[in-house]
């Protein structure tokens, strides 16, 4: 599924309008419109979408790509508690990882 039709399915989901979107952004609806549809938006522009929508935009290593597809459709491993975070090491091994790749 293509990143279009994510926020198409992520409006619908919360029972919005486009033009619900572009007034939770402040955007034009017709602005809204062509990124559902097409055209080419900047960045800044998927993230104020995304942020109107609850959402947030994030770059997935696809060696993880997967289990993230898994922890949303709720396929997860039943064993796991349920105070348990779903989301630890997903991305990467945590904090120590990030200090790594600061310098870089």
């Amino acid at each position: 599924m293509g990143l279009r039709d994510q926020y198409r399915q992520r409006r619908k989901a919360l029972h919005f309008t486009q033009q619900d979107v572009a007034s939770r952004t402040d955007m034009v609806r017709q602005q809204y419109q062509r990124l559902e549809r097409g055209g080419n938006p900047r960045l800044e522009t998927l993230e104020l979408a995304a942020d109107g929508l609850n959402a947030k935009l994030m770059l997935i290593p696809m060696e993880k790509w997967h289990a993230v597809q898994a922890l949303l459709k709720g396929e997860t491993d039943e064993a796991v508690g349920l105070d348990a975070d779903p989301w630890e090491g997903l991305l990467g091994n945590g904090e120590g990882e990030e200090a790594e790749h600061d310098g870089e």
